[in-house]
């Protein structure tokens, strides 16, 4: 009788486990639409735009991924897509069975004018510089705090020391804890998960790096006319 006790009970905590799953991901569905109307931006509970398809580091990494909650269109003059991501790593044991660790995001992305080679920029941790030390060497700049507080990478360093000068590093300094990617076209900016009604933080935080790229970037990498840079881009 104990066994059986004991059996329904796993039961029910399985199955309240499953439903509770189930409510959570329709009540975060209904907030991030209402965030989206608020903002004046469509939203569709899943991927309609191939997102996983950027070439992004954070877009490839664990053992499987995707997105959902998706909002989209013009932000401040500026074509968005914002996005739940998330990703998992698998692990065995030492009796064979596996399991999972589940990272969570808030994503945005927009496009810049301008062709970019491959930059990552997030901030320094206690596993960054873990992999500094195995031989995962970030970009040194020239400012020693910035290089305490943040990990550059690049498949072309001097791109890198273009894209990050002397302005878009104090505007990194006064920020906290977003990641940012470039690659072509494209701009990332991530975070952890936030709350639907704070969404539009991130956007800001997109917009700000994409209005801090010096113009030099445009000039260099993009069409060589800088009209073509966004507005608030400072001349080099």
């Amino acid at each position: 009788m104990a066994a059986v006790l004991v059996f329904v009970g796993s039961l029910a905590v399985v199955g309240g486990a499953f439903w509770y799953g189930i409510y959570r991901k329709q009540k975060r569905r209904r907030e991030v639409a209402q965030a989206a109307a608020a903002l004046g931006l469509e939203y569709s509970a899943d991927d309609p735009y191939g997102l996983l398809e950027l070439p992004f580091t954070l877009l490839s990494e664990g053992d499987g991924r995707g997105c959902n909650n998706v909002i989209a269109g013009t932000y401040e003059d500026m074509p968005v897509k914002e996005f739940d991501y998330w990703y998992y790593t698998e692990s065995t044991n030492s009796k064979g069975g596996t399991s999972r660790t589940y990272h969570y995001f808030s994503c945005a992305v927009t496009e810049v004018q301008a062709e970019c080679p491959h930059v990552a920029i997030s901030p320094e941790s206690i596993l960054t510089r873990l992999a500094d030390r195995l031989g995962f060497q970030d970009i040194q700049f020239e400012s020693e705090e910035f290089n305490r507080r943040f990990r550059v990478k690049s498949s072309d360093p001097k791109f890198a020391t273009d894209l990050v000068d002397a302005r878009m590093m104090q505007w990194l300094d006064d920020g906290k804890g977003w990641s940012f990617e470039v690659c072509g076209p494209w701009l990332l900016c991530s975070g952890s998960r936030l709350k639907a009604p704070t969404l539009s933080s991130l956007l800001d935080v997109l917009k700000g790096f994409r209005d801090h790229i010096p113009r030099v970037v445009y000039d260099l990498y993009g069409s060589g006319r800088r009209a073509d840079a966004p507005e608030g881009s400072e001349a080099q």
